[in-house]
């Protein structure tokens, strides 16, 4: 598939909202948890530090594009909760026009404990992510591309089917979304979509449930890009494979995030018509300096640093 063309407009940024409560244990659960009792497991960690940040899939994708110095507008379901997360928003102005408040519902929660050895216990409690489907993609306008990054099973295939059904590029995201959907169900998506988000594990599960290779799918999409942590990123294409190489970080702190500040730096690229080598190493360098920063939106950088970065790094931007 060729690249689609892009016309000038919005960032349309489907996805989750949420609060993440972070929590730490100053031990390490291997020894509060006994092999032999776990089926009738029952323990509690006390946690002396704890943290609540702001997150979700579209928060944190609009949140890093807002530092590159475009707007993404965001389309998403949120609870009765929701009041401090809409101020952090007003004052990065980030707009919240498609954001819809269900008053029934709390905003998605996660709920992690950490241990020393950074293994991690989550709950995720999706609240008002349920009724995400409730948006209409066509309530938007002026949008160029847009994105269907992690959310309600149902919201996801109803805005991958509004952007298809509009002639509108996006890019399909499915993140941890993904064990909810069968093979066939994601082909659909691919079929639909004009370019694929993913890990190197989600590509693993998702070549396994398709069946299809990266062959396969780039007849389909503009672009396959797989994220590969520590080792960069690969983006294929119907022409053959780019290797992004990993952008170097100042300190590895909290790498929480770092997936969706990649994909603010593909909007970014796609948004103004940059080749893939340039698109994925401005996707690599946000990863990078997330990660220097604990929690998912407390990083900050003007376009003008970010560009001095990228240019120590890779040259001329």
């Amino acid at each position: 598939m060729k690249q689609p063309v892009i016309k000038p407009g919005k960032a349309l940024i489907c996805g989750s909202m949420a609060f993440d409560t972070i929590m730490v244990f100053q031990d390490q659960f291997r020894n509060h948890i006994l092999a032999d009792k776990l089926h009738m497991l029952n323990v509690s960690f006390l946690v002396m530090q704890m943290r609540r940040e702001f997150g979700g899939c579209a928060g944190n994708i609009a949140y890093n594009l807002k530092l590159l110095g475009d707007t993404g507008y965001v389309m998403a379901t949120v609870g009765h909760d929701f009041a401090t997360y809409a101020q952090w928003l007003d004052e990065h102005h980030i707009p919240r026009k498609h954001i819809r408040e269900i008053q029934q519902e709390h905003t998605g929660q996660a709920f992690i404990t950490t241990d020393l050895d950074n293994n991690q216990i989550t709950a995720f409690h999706p609240g008002a992510m349920g009724h995400s489907h409730i948006n209409k993609v066509s309530d938007a306008e002026g949008i160029a591309l847009g994105i269907v990054a992690p959310d309600g099973r149902d919201g996801m295939v109803q805005h991958a089917t509004g952007f298809a059904a509009a002639g509108i590029p996006f890019i399909f995201d499915p993140g941890q979304g993904l064990p909810m959907f069968g093979g066939e169900d994601l082909k659909t998506f691919i079929e639909q979509a004009s370019w694929v988000a993913v890990n190197d594990y989600e590509w693993s599960l998702m070549s396994e449930r398709t069946g299809w290779s990266h062959v396969d799918v780039t007849r389909r999409v503009a672009a396959l890009i797989v994220t590969r942590g520590g080792e960069g990123s690969t983006i294929y294409t119907a022409e053959g494979k780019i290797d992004i190489p990993l952008a170097p970080a100042r300190a590895v702190v909290d790498p929480t995030g770092c997936g969706d500040a990649y994909r603010a730096g593909l909007l970014y690229g796609l948004l103004h018509g940059l080749p893939w080598e340039k698109t994925g190493r401005i996707a690599s360098v946000m990863g990078s300096l997330k990660i220097e920063s604990r929690g998912t939106q407390n990083h900050s950088f003007t376009p003008a640093q970010f560009r001095q970065r990228y240019e120590t790094l890779f040259g001329q931007l």
